[in-house]
């Protein structure tokens, strides 16, 4: 090989790493959350309520499976967990649709709905792949009055999940 050709090869493989980088499996820059009702997350994306990151990346609340956390541990989304921020609750009957916009549709476990400790909604999707847009009704005819919904998106091949919070006026 040439010293002219062996420069040009070398060139094009340092333009390309970068490429490569950003095709290797690994964590996405991006996933889901609850846009209706709004999330925490939504409001924050939609300006209702102001926030700092998470405004820019709504879908990028993702951490260990298992967590009750509105932030899902993340530090930089820990505003997330603040109740006093000002969230708006949105009026609901005793049924709820919940929609997911899924940015980066990861084979899934579970969704789970939480009111508090109380798992008030599971869907099973035995590692299936969802489409961009979910819908999960879940019951809350057990809650009165404003409620805080933690849903969590369990993904069924790595140990992380994507957490929502959503506040709710439920009557």
């Amino acid at each position: 090989m040439t010293t002219g050709r062996r420069i040009a090869t070398i060139a094009a493989a340092a333009a390309l790493a970068p490429l490569a980088l950003v095709a290797l499996p690994g964590t996405a820059s991006a996933h889901g959350y609850v846009d209706t009702p709004p999330s925490r997350q939504a409001q924050c994306a939609q300006g209702v309520v102001l926030c700092g990151d998470i405004k820019y990346e709504p879908q990028s609340v993702e951490g260990p499976k298992g967590l009750r956390s509105c932030s899902g541990g993340n530090a930089r989304f820990a505003e997330l967990d603040d109740d006093s921020k000002g969230w708006r609750a949105t009026p609901v009957g005793t049924t709820v649709t919940f929609t997911w916009q899924l940015t980066a549709r990861h084979r899934t476990s579970t969704w789970e709905y939480y009111v508090g400790d109380t798992r008030v909604g599971l869907v099973d999707d035995g590692g299936a792949q969802p489409g961009a847009t979910v819908t999960h009704d879940v019951d809350l005819s057990g809650f009165t009055g404003r409620q805080k919904v933690l849903a969590v998106w369990n993904i069924a091949d790595t140990a992380n999940a994507f957490y929502a919070c959503l506040d709710l006026q439920v009557g």
